[in-house]
C-alpha cells in the first residue's frame, strides 16, 4: 500500500538536525528577506511570520490556532515555500501548534521579532564595516557583510553579498531559481544551533 504523502515528502522528519528553525535579525531586511532565503534552501517549507500581526495571509497562525487547521494546512501540497502570517497570535499556543506543523511539514522556519523561542533560532547579523562593526560579545550566528572590510567577530557562516536586484525580487514575491546567497543557505540546517 502506497503512502498518500507527496513523493518530495515522504519519509522526512524534518531537515537535518531541525524540524524547525527560528530566525531573528536586528536589521529590518534581513529580518525579512533571511526567513525566506532558510525556508527556500530547504526545498519544500512552511514560513510562519510571528514578526508582524497584520493580516497577509487568507489564514493566519492565529486562525489556525483558534479554529484549528484545514487537512489542506497540516502538510504540503506542492514543493516550495509556503507562507503563512502570525496574526494576533497567543504565542505559547501558537509554539505548540508550530510542533505540531512540524510533525508533518520538512521544515518549517518561523521568522520571529525576538530570540524568546523553544526552540533553535538562528541570529543573523549584519556585519558594518568600522564603528558599525557588532562587538565581540554578539556570539554565533549567520553573518551578512554590508559593505567591505567587515570582520565576523564570532563563530558562524558568512554569506555571500546580498544584492538588492535579489531582494526585490524576494520582497515582490518571486524566488529566484539560482542565487548563490540562496544556496549558502542550506548548511545552516545542519549546524547545532543552540
Amino acid at each position: 500500500m502506497q503512502s498518500s504523502r507527496a513523493p518530495y515528502v515522504r519519509g522526512m522528519v524534518g531537515k537535518g538536525r531541525h524540524p524547525i528553525l527560528g530566525v531573528w535579525s536586528p536589521d529590518p531586511v534581513l529580518s525579512t528577506v533571511a526567513p525566506i532565503g532558510l525556508a527556500a534552501a530547504a526545498g519544500t517549507a512552511l514560513l510562519v511570520d510571528l514578526a508582524t500581526t497584520s493580516r497577509t495571509t487568507s489564514r493566519t497562525l492565529a486562525d489556525l490556532v483558534s479554529e484549528g487547521p484545514r487537512l489542506a494546512e497540516l502538510s504540503p501540497g506542492r514543493p516550495g515555500v509556503a507562507l503563512l502570517a502570525g496574526g494576533n497570535v497567543d504565542r505559547s499556543l501558537g509554539v505548540d501548534l508550530l510542533g505540531q506543523l512540524a510533525g508533518h511539514w520538512p521544515a518549517v522556519v518561523v521568522r520571529s521579532p525576538d530570540t524568546d523561542l523553544p526552540f533553535a533560532t538562528v541570529p543573523v547579523i549584519p556585519l558594518f564595516p568600522g564603528i558599525l562593526a557588532p562587538t565581540p560579545r554578539v556570539g554565533h550566528g549567520v553573518w551578512q557583510p554590508v559593505g567591505a572590510g567587515a570582520e565576523p567577530p564570532g563563530p558562524g557562516p558568512v554569506l555571500p553579498r546580498l544584492r538588492g536586484s535579489l531582494v526585490r525580487r524576494m520582497m515582490s514575491g518571486h524566488l529566484p531559481r539560482r542565487s548563490r546567497w540562496m544556496d549558502a543557505w542550506r548548511p545552516i540546517w545542519e549546524m547545532p544551533w543552540a
